[in-house]
């Protein structure tokens, strides 16, 4: 019971403290005029969120990380090798992401960082990841337990580790497109990985795992008082970046990658939709959406942008209690 005691009280000083960020930020952002840059190409209506403060995402970070700091110094918690990489992907991803923000506000475009230095920058990233996972007795292996499957990968494991931080950071931000989605979604997904990690007792450091994903389902909360509509700051690649990011590695550590198609059952729809969409365009030319990603075309078809948001958070929940039950049970 101890580490769910635990778990409450870093959820509820992520909540108090981000809202206290989010007080402290926002103006600065605003003095600073460090406003989203809205296409008219994605719909009309998101031209009236043209200015609103971006780089948001340090409003969840922050707090987190200082949360984790102070558990650590008063000797809640512990040290792991797993603590540091969830940390060090988290924060290298947000960093990544508040480069690529702040070009974009700098030239007000939504370019960023050319995409060639982003997937470099992600391969060292992964590169790290794999040698400290490694160095602290990992196994370069997926494991499937309810197939009772185990798939040595040896050096591939880099790669796998690479491609599933890719894939799920692009996902996030995909799906960061109307407000308060893609915040809400996230914490759904680290609420069920934090019971994950509750039972993962065989992982070096899952109580910490555990720690850190209830914390930071407690600043995503403060964070959406802010960023539900109309939203009054978005996360912004700092925000998105750093949450796909840490998912994904909670998925890796836990050994529990095959969850996070269920627990992140909305980002893969909406990552799948775009892809289809461009690869119908690109050879078909011909369009299987009137826009994508998924919650575009909902907006094309005149629903109501809360509306969209609440029915997708509804599947985001129950896929995520499926996947509860897929990863602690099955």
């Amino acid at each position: 019971m101890l580490i769910l005691a635990k778990s409450v009280l870093g959820l509820m000083l992520g909540f108090v403290l981000s809202l206290i960020a989010a007080a402290i930020l926002i103006p600065i952002l605003r003095k600073l005029k460090i406003g989203q840059s809205v296409s008219h190409l994605i719909n009309k209506r998101h031209l009236k969120k043209d200015g609103t403060p971006t780089i948001g995402g340090l409003i969840f970070i922050i707090p987190t990380i200082i949360i984790m700091a102070l558990l650590y110094l008063r000797g809640s918690i512990e040290i792991s090798s797993n603590l540091i990489i969830l940390i060090m992907v988290f924060l290298t991803y947000g960093l990544l992401g508040f480069i690529d923000d702040y070009l974009k506000v700098k030239y007000h475009n939504n370019k960023g960082l050319p995409t060639l230095v982003k997937l470099a920058l992600q391969t060292v990233i992964a590169i790290v990841f794999y040698i400290i996972f490694m160095r602290n007795g990992g196994e370069a292996s997926v494991v499937i337990t309810s197939l009772n499957l185990n798939i040595p990968l040896g050096w591939g494991y880099g790669i796998f580790i690479f491609l599933v931080l890719v894939g799920t950071t692009n996902a996030v931000n995909i799906t960061d497109g109307l407000d308060g989605l893609a915040g809400g979604l996230s914490v759904m997904a680290f609420l069920a990985y934090g019971v994950i990690a509750w039972g993962s007792y065989w992982i070096a450091g899952y109580q910490e795992i555990a720690i850190f994903a209830f914390v930071l389902v407690g600043s995503l909360l403060g964070f959406l008082v802010f960023n539900t509509h109309p939203a009054k700051v978005f996360m912004g690649d700092t925000g998105s970046l750093a949450l796909g990011s840490a998912l994904a590695t909670i998925a890796i550590l836990t050994r529990h990658e095959l969850s996070l198609l269920l627990i992140g059952g909305v980002f893969v729809i909406e990552t799948l939709c775009s892809l289809i969409q461009i690869i119908a365009i690109r050879k078909f030319h011909k369009k299987v959406f009137k826009k994508a990603p998924l919650h575009h075309h909902f907006e094309e078809l005149g629903w109501i942008e809360t509306d969209i948001v609440k029915l997708f958070w509804v599947v985001g929940f129950l896929l995520s209690m499926i996947g509860i039950i897929y990863g602690v049970w099955l």
